[in-house]
């Protein structure tokens, strides 16, 4: 006699048996536990022989290049006794400076226009709605790059993923806890942002760390919407990051991928935005949501008398592939939307990026670079580039806020 036919429900249970075991939350915590072991052992293997991350040595030959002079000129300066001498590493060898070395150097020597007395420093925010575009990474980068221009600059990372944290050589869930993260500032508990700022590895780049903890301002915020609908919820970390700005240069604000509260707290509070784009179909798809919510909210929020305007907006192209065809064509899709917003500089698509990326570390960690020099120059010099372009725009804005300044003092009855 045949054997009956399964039926879908049958065959339904079969299937669930054969899975065997279902995943609970208590197995979610086991792999969770797993991964930040292995996390762990990645990093101390990557930063061997030192628990942290250690920032680059510079030779005279690189010294003199970030001041924008020759040789004969550091020996020179060097032999007065006005600046560090750096250490000789042998006989015969040269000298090596110290990345805080180095930068006294930069600010003794390199000549480039400093922060005028009285004007703060700008908030800059990286943003973009799709991960892989190399937010965090272009974030990092711009920091280092505008220290060895002679600045101070704080980085802020408001992802609850907290991979600028991890950049700067932390376990975001191991060593940083809520306490140390915005999230006291948004709860009111403190008056200001300044009990979060911490020191880092690389001299003249402060950070406010990120935490999983900061998800929870995805509930916080909008519970404090509900029960006081005026609540000015765009702005919680506005005036704190603009008095922290007081103490820098440049503050730089790393976004989550979407637009959270925080997201939306940091285009509000920046005083311009930076977009990095690969030139890729859906990256170009997810910008254009990014653009279309985001003037949305803003029209939305400027129903309450309240303006928000920057002092620019650029996209930087990332991750170019000029031997990529199809790259090629949404590069022409980026410029021809976008136009002059598009910066001139474009950041190439190399092994440097990622290899660097995977010591958790970028182009400016590297002291000695193992592989083709020419590889490296080609990422360095992309990225040097960018630094130039965004601190030129910094000593634009100050000295054309000073002059506006000055005229008030001089024309009481001008006004903005």
């Amino acid at each position: 006699m045949a054997a009956p036919q399964q039926t879908g429900a049958s065959t339904a249970k079969l299937k669930l048996k054969q899975l065997g075991h279902r995943i609970t939350p208590a197995d979610l915590l086991e792999i969770a536990a797993t991964a930040d072991e292995m996390l762990a052992q990645v990093r101390e293997s990557m930063l061997r022989p030192h628990p942290r991350k250690n920032p680059p040595e510079f030779s005279t030959t690189q010294l003199a290049a970030l001041c924008g002079i020759d040789k004969s000129r550091v020996n020179y300066v060097a032999g007065k006794g006005e600046l560090p001498l750096g250490e000789l590493q042998g006989r015969g060898r040269p000298r090596r400076f110290t990345l805080a070395e180095t930068r006294l150097w930069i600010l003794a020597e390199a000549g480039i226009p400093r922060r005028p007395e009285g004007q703060r420093g700008k908030v800059v925010v990286v943003s973009n709605f799709k991960g892989g575009s190399t937010k965090t990474t272009t974030a990092m980068t711009m920091a280092q790059g505008l220290t060895l221009r002679g600045r101070r600059v704080l980085i802020v990372d408001l992802d609850p993923q907290a991979s600028l944290t991890t950049l700067c050589g932390l376990l975001p869930d191991a060593e940083v806890d809520e306490s140390q993260t915005v999230m006291p500032f948004i709860y009111g508990d403190q008056p200001d942002l300044r009990y979060a700022v911490q020191k880092t590895y690389w001299d003249g780049m402060d950070l406010i760390p990120g935490a999983p903890a900061l998800f929870a301002a995805e509930f916080v915020i909008p519970h404090e919407v509900a029960s006081n609908p005026s609540f000015a919820f765009w702005d919680i970390l506005g005036q704190g990051l603009r008095d922290l700005a007081a103490d820098y240069d440049v503050v730089l604000l790393d976004t989550p991928p979407s637009l959270s509260y925080l997201t939306i707290n940091a285009l509000y509070a920046a005083d311009g935005m930076l977009m990095p784009l690969p030139p890729n179909a859906l990256d170009f798809a997810s910008a254009t949501q990014f653009w279309n919510l985001f003037s949305d909210l803003a029209t939305s929020i400027s129903q309450r008398s309240v303006d928000k305007s920057f002092d620019f907006v650029n996209i930087l192209l990332t991750k170019v592939n000029t031997q990529d065809a199809s790259s090629a064509i949404v590069r022409e899709w980026v410029i021809k939307t976008y136009t002059d917003k598009v910066l001139s500089v474009e950041i190439p698509l190399t092994m440097v990026t990622s290899a660097t990326a995977m010591e958790f570390g970028t182009v400016y960690d590297v002291t000695k670079w193992e592989g083709a020099a020419k590889t490296y120059t080609r990422a360095r010099d992309a990225y040097d580039n960018l630094v130039q372009i965004m601190d030129q725009k910094l000593i634009n804005l100050w000295y054309q806020d000073a002059e506006l300044v000055a005229d008030q003092a001089e024309n009481p009855e001008v006004t903005t």
